[in-house]
């Protein structure tokens, strides 16, 4: 059986947000494209990444309004990058070793393609697993 690769089991579709953006806007863009995370930029530059559950732990949770909040506030920066032609077990253990649960997607020139997911690993590399099965596309209302 072929090495399963990173650019097997990435999602393509990569959400770019300015640092400037309220959070009630980042998470009305992620609920419409059913995605768990944005990247954060300033201007042209690569400022950092937000999830889901970053704008729960770090603005709801303490009482922030996610109208005044911005994503440049509260993004992670601390990038953490894999290749594209790497495999899928050297991202699990990249996001064990980096305790993350996303790593961005790079081309050979450093170029942002993708992002890789825990979730997106499971599916792929253990779809009998429960965290695959909740990972799964949710259902439209």
């Amino acid at each position: 059986m072929a090495e399963v690769k990173v650019r097997d089991v990435m999602t393509r579709e990569v959400i770019y947000l300015p640092a400037a953006t309220p959070l009630d806007e980042a998470a009305s863009a992620m609920r419409d494209a059913d995605i768990g995370d944005v990247v954060v930029t300033e201007g042209p530059t690569l400022l950092g990444m937000v999830t889901d559950r970053d704008i729960v732990v770090r603005a709801v949770a303490e009482g922030r309004d996610a109208r005044q909040t911005t994503l440049g506030s509260i993004a992670t920066r601390e990038i953490v990058m894999i290749e594209q032609s790497s495999s899928a077990a050297d991202a699990a253990a990249l996001m064990r070793e980096r305790s993350v649960r996303r790593i961005l997607v790079c081309d050979s020139d450093r170029e942002l393609v993708g992002i890789v997911s825990l979730g997106d690993l499971a599916m792929r590399l253990d779809p009998a697993s429960s965290l695959s099965d909740i990972s799964e596309a949710s259902p439209t209302a």
